[in-house]
């Protein structure tokens, strides 16, 4: 059983080599250098209780003009480029550290206080159904005075629509609101989408337990090792989201307003729930590892118990064929006519004797 588990193991280690990688060995130490994006889309939605509109801008320059213009101003700049970061960071007061962060690749959720800014960086995931992964995209949330920018690495996808949605509402709270309840609500459409790719997983998870129960294979325990392998891109991403949520509460920053301090309360229970969630979806991979392994000890056993029988049975025979098969000239019933005829009942008749007593002892049942 050991050699058929080790080379089970062996043969999993191989299995996508490249995602193994991705997931397990990324080192912060060694930055890597983003490329800066194709597609850049820069979005803008300047709006107070009374009036809303977008804008589609072709150069980040063109965001300057709503750093104080007396309204709430959302800019979403999807696609970063190394020179958009710079130039709207020096205008809009990022300090150099965070727009590093910005760049980055690979960032650890957190949160970070300049001056006259709050900083929130943290991934928004989705779970791709094809190749079942957890794909992350990085968001950077920047929240001023009267104003939020965003940076999306990803120009086609996001989970904000339904903030534009309610944007458009005349009377909707978020019309009414000031800029942090626009950062909060982003933060807390990111980590319930986190439960939509959890609910995904959850699915696979059961899926994959009910064919280890119904006919576990080798292709059960690549399942699972690939599962287990998106739930540590999960992990990675939800329990840091946490202690960021937790960070925002206990800040002095004047940029958060005492009631909307409630409802980043609301976040974090959400970000908890999700963390436990993950930590149940562990446990259930370990369990069906187990179960894996304990089924494939089953079937070792029920084929040793047949080889086991197998060879009781055969022993009879081989003893009494050994027996009168020796080159000796004296041996009972070596010349007698009926000798042959009685070795061979011998040889049928003890078998059959030790198929009742092991049917006896119930030796059959679970075979």
């Amino acid at each position: 059983m050991y050699n058929q588990t080790t080379g089970y193991l062996s043969r999993m280690i191989k299995f996508d080599n490249n995602r193994e990688r991705r997931v397990r060995m990324y080192n912060p130490i060694c930055s890597t250098v983003r490329q800066d994006a194709e597609k850049v889309k820069i979005c803008v939605y300047d709006y107070n209780k009374d009036y809303v509109k977008q804008h589609e801008l072709k150069d980040v320059r063109e965001a300057f003009t709503f750093k104080e213009n007396g309204n709430i101003s959302w800019i979403n700049i999807d696609g970063i480029r190394k020179a958009d970061i710079e130039a709207i960071g020096e205008h809009f007061g990022i300090h150099p550290l965070i727009q590093e962060d910005i760049l980055s690749i690979g960032q650890r959720p957190k949160m970070d206080e300049g001056d006259d800014i709050m900083y929130c960086l943290l991934n928004m995931l989705y779970f791709n159904e094809d190749t079942i992964t957890v794909e992350q995209e990085q968001i950077s949330i920047v929240l001023g005075k009267n104003f939020v920018i965003t940076f999306q690495e990803d120009a086609d996808r996001d989970v904000f629509n339904g903030i534009r949605e309610k944007l458009n509402i005349p009377k909707s709270k978020l019309r009414s609101a000031s800029a942090d309840y626009l950062a909060y609500s982003m933060i807390d459409t990111i980590v319930d989408f986190y439960f939509v790719v959890m609910d995904k997983l959850s699915d696979k998870l059961e899926a994959v337990e009910e064919e280890i129960i119904r006919a576990a294979s080798t292709r059960s325990l690549a399942q699972i090792n690939s599962l287990r392998r998106e739930l540590i891109v999960l992990r990675r991403n939800v329990l840091p989201v946490r202690d960021m949520v937790s960070g925002i509460i206990r800040s002095d920053s004047p940029l958060l307003d005492e009631r909307v301090m409630r409802y980043f309360k609301d976040v974090s229970d959400h970000i908890t729930q999700a963390a436990d969630m993950v930590e149940n979806y562990r446990d259930m991979i370990m369990s069906m590892q187990d179960l894996y392994l304990n089924k494939a000890n089953i079937r070792l056993n029920e084929v040793m118990k047949v080889m086991a029988i197998v060879t009781c049975l055969m022993a009879p025979a081989t003893v009494i064929g050994g027996i009168f098969g020796m080159n000796f000239d004296r041996i009972p019933y070596i010349h007698n006519r009926y000798g042959f005829f009685i070795a061979v009942a011998l040889m049928l008749l003890v078998p059959v004797y030790m198929i009742y007593l092991f049917k006896k002892r119930g030796w059959f049942k679970r075979m």
